[in-house]
C-alpha cells in the first residue's frame, strides 16, 4: 500500500531542503518514494510555483498531470466537484475514489499559504524510525491519505499522459 503524504513547512524554501533529505532516505533504502513534488510559496507571491519531481528525473508513478490536476484543484477550484468537463469530472471522481476528497484538499488549501511550502511525496516502505530521525527538530506538519494497490491504480489509469490529454 502506498501513502499520499503532504509535509508542510512553515518557510518557502523548507519543502526544497526536505526534499532533499528524502532523496538521501530513499537513496538508502529507508523509504521507497515512488513519485513526489514539492510547492513553495514566497510570501509576496500571489500565488505558489510547483514543482514534479518525479522519481530519479522521471516523470515519477502517477506523472506531471496529476500533479498538475490536484495543484489545479488545490490551488484554484474552490472545490473537488466544482471542477468541469467530462475528463475533469472522471479524473475528479478518481481522486474522491482514493481518498482525496474536499476535507483532504481543504486541509491543505488551509495549510499551504503565501511564506510555506508543502513536499508531496507518494511513497511506501517507510521504516519509520529513520524518517522520523531525518526530520526531528523540523517545522513540519503531515497531512496524509492511506492509498490500496486498486486506488494507486486507478489514479494512474486517470491520470495517464495520452495524446489529447492535459
Amino acid at each position: 500500500m502506498a501513502n499520499l503524504s503532504v509535509w508542510r513547512f512553515g518557510t518557502a524554501t523548507g519543502a526544497e531542503e526536505a526534499s532533499h533529505r528524502l532523496q538521501d532516505l530513499h537513496d538508502r533504502a529507508l523509504i521507497t518514494v515512488h513519485d513526489s513534488a514539492v510547492v513553495s510559496w514566497d510570501v509576496d507571491d500571489r500565488k505558489p510555483k510547483t514543482r514534479h519531481l518525479g522519481e530519479d528525473g522521471s516523470s515519477g508513478a502517477l506523472g506531471s498531470t496529476f500533479w498538475g490536476f490536484l495543484f489545479g484543484l488545490i490551488f484554484t477550484v474552490p472545490l473537488l466537484g466544482a471542477a468541469v468537463g467530462l475528463a475533469a469530472g472522471k479524473r475528479a471522481a478518481s481522486l474522491r475514489d482514493a481518498g482525496i476528497d474536499d476535507a483532504f484538499i481543504e486541509r491543505i488549501r488551509a495549510s499551504v499559504t503565501p511564506g510555506t511550502s508543502a513536499l508531496f511525496v507518494l511513497a511506501s516502505n517507510a521504516v519509520p524510525d529513520a524518517v522520523a530521525n531525518a526530520f526531528a527538530g523540523t517545522d513540519m506538519e503531515l497531512i496524509e491519505t492511506n492509498l490500496s494497490k486498486e486506488d494507486e491504480d486507478a489514479l494512474r489509469t486517470a491520470f495517464a499522459n495520452k495524446p489529447g490529454t492535459t
